[in-house]
């Protein structure tokens, strides 16, 4: 029990400074590319919802109007997306492969265990029959045989 402890103590720790970097790249390279196709960086994009939005140049916040920052939201997400899937391909797909291949080589093993078990059942099986024909008498092709140790007198 320590050891998964353990072990998920490490993957929390990793995540953390795995979300870090994950957050680094999307607003120091993502978030500019994005903004290169419009005319600023994708945090900063916004609507109004309610009125014409008025910004206070000297706390950059909205004054008047309802202002919706969606490009931060979207940012969040290609964050959440790019976490995902290196998490995905990079650790559930490999462990989900590596667990495939175990399953299969028990399954095998197992199998070839069954089939030593059933021919080991044959030849016990073999044994039984013949000490059986031992005990009952000749069979019919051994009328000339005794059954039993033959006394010389």
């Amino acid at each position: 029990m320590r050891g998964n402890v353990i072990d998920l103590a490490v993957a929390v720790v990793i995540g953390a400074a795995f979300s870090n970097i994950v957050n680094a790249i999307v607003k120091g390279v993502i978030n500019p590319l994005v903004g290169a196709f419009g005319t600023k960086d994708l945090e900063n994009y916004s609507s109004c919802l309610k009125g014409p939005c008025v910004t206070d140049p000297q706390t950059g916040e909205a004054t008047e109007g309802i202002k919706i920052l969606w490009g931060s939201v979207l940012s969040a997400t290609l964050s959440f997306l790019i976490t995902a899937a290196v998490v995905y391909f990079l650790m559930v797909l490999p462990m989900a492969k590596y667990l495939a291949r175990r399953a299969a080589a028990q399954a095998a093993k197992e199998g070839v265990q069954e089939t030593m078990e059933i021919s080991e059942l044959e030849v016990l099986k073999e044994i039984r029959d013949a000490l059986v024909a031992q005990r009952s008498g000749p069979a019919e092709g051994d009328l000339g045989r005794t059954s039993g140790p033959e006394r010389e007198e």
